[in-house]
């Protein structure tokens, strides 16, 4: 079992039962399945590149340090529901190439460190987002994707295509500091993740096909933690998930942000959990992380809060393309027990069943959605000692 490390070094570390079935029937070659079946939707996917205005980053000018004038780059993705195409969907390998223009996009980076991992084996597995597909007729409830730490938009495209499919337009963008494209764990960084979910909501309001009276935030580990920032400052936002997000582990960085208190929020929280966290792995982490101290978010939080715990998920689980990008050896090292990658597989697609069923839920109104979310996990389907829910309301409510 892997211990307790800062989100930092488990990028640099990564860098080295439902009856459905994707369209992919059998294993990648790294291992990974993903589990669902796509929704009643077609998906289509929109790359914008765009900058706000409002900020700038560093650019480079003849291998020179410079400030890019135009603003802070932000490579947009939109997956959203659209009308069946006859082209060919993206390939892992297609959202690989995105990463060598993601922050300069008229000069791509030729050492697109993801190109060169783990990733490449599985370059030519299809998903289901075609670029540029026709829009489905209607509008949709938005959610924005917020990433983990200096990582890609589209680290998770599985899970956004999938919400997609089934009704909601899904909008993300890479991962970046304040100053610099690596994300450090300091509160101007988060912030710096945190502005860019409002802008990307700002964006979204723009889109013909989105309904902003409906909006929520999903964030992985880093954006886990952003979500949470931009929620408190935006009253736009109408519920929050979190997948192991670092709200849980950086209460410290809450706390010095001085305007977000958790225990004022109203809005609805789902948060996942990585497997067991033993006491002999905390000395270490309350060694590595200056932030580790302070309230728990999730015992203060205001709103209503249902966190499900994933027994067999190790940190890395909750990412479909960091999942791809596990060699075996890390895969090991970042193991829970004895959960092996069939069993990580099952714990993803049950993540994202759990995620679509409270945005339907909070964001539709969907009473099927709210007695799945009454329901026991077995109940539900999930195999026996995969995962556990605890829901606690609001004083005004007494379910989800």
């Amino acid at each position: 079992m892997t211990t307790i490390r800062s989100l930092a070094t488990l990028l640099a570390l990564l860098c080295g039962a439902i009856s459905c079935c994707h369209a992919t029937t059998s294993a990648e070659p790294s291992g990974f399945r993903f589990q669902q079946s796509r929704g009643p939707y077609s998906v289509g996917l929109k790359v914008v590149d765009q900058f706000d205005r409002k900020r700038v980053m560093p650019v480079l000018d003849a291998d020179k340090p410079a400030r890019d004038s135009r603003g802070r780059p932000l490579q947009t993705l939109v997956w959203y529901p659209a009308k069946d195409a006859t082209r060919a969907a993206m390939t892992v390998g297609d959202y690989v190439a995105l990463a060598a223009t993601q922050f300069h996009f008229d000069m791509p980076d030729m050492k697109n460190r993801w190109a060169a991992s783990h990733l490449s084996e599985s370059a030519d597995v299809r998903l289901w987002a075609v670029r540029n597909a026709t829009l489905a007729t209607g509008r949709f409830p938005v959610v924005i994707y917020s990433p983990s730490q200096s990582s890609v938009a589209w680290e998770n495209a599985d899970l956004c295509e999938y919400l997609a499919s089934h009704g909601y337009v899904v909008i993300a963008s890479p991962s970046m500091g304040a100053t610099t494209f690596d994300s450090e764990d300091n509160l101007a960084d988060v912030n710096a993740q945190a502005s860019d979910i409002t802008f990307l909501i700002d964006y979204a309001g723009t889109l013909p096909d989105t309904d902003m009276s409906e909006l929520a935030v999903v964030g992985w580990s880093w954006g886990g933690l952003a979500n949470l920032l931009a929620a408190a400052r935006d009253p736009r936002i109408d519920a929050l998930t979190a997948l192991d997000g670092s709200m849980r582990y950086y209460p410290g960085l809450i706390r010095a942000a001085g305007d977000v208190h958790p225990e004022q929020m109203r809005i609805p929280l789902l948060f996942f959990t990585e497997g067991e966290i033993t006491l002999e792995e905390l000395p270490d982490f309350y060694a590595q992380n200056p932030y580790a101290t302070g309230p728990s978010a999730l015992n203060a939080w205001g709103g209503s809060r249902m966190i499900v715990r994933m027994f067999g998920m190790p940190h890395p689980g909750f990412s479909s393309m960091f999942q791809r990008r596990q060699t075996a050896q890390k895969f090991a090292e970042n193991q829970k027990a004895d959960y092996d990658r069939d069993d990580v597989n099952t714990s993803y697609a049950w993540m994202a069943r759990y995620t679509l069923q409270f945005l339907d839920v909070f964001l539709k109104q969907d009473a099927a959605a709210k007695a799945f979310l009454e329901n026991t996990p077995v109940g539900n389907g999930v195999p026996r000692h995969f995962m556990s829910v605890d829901f606690r309301a609001t004083p005004s409510n007494t379910s989800p």
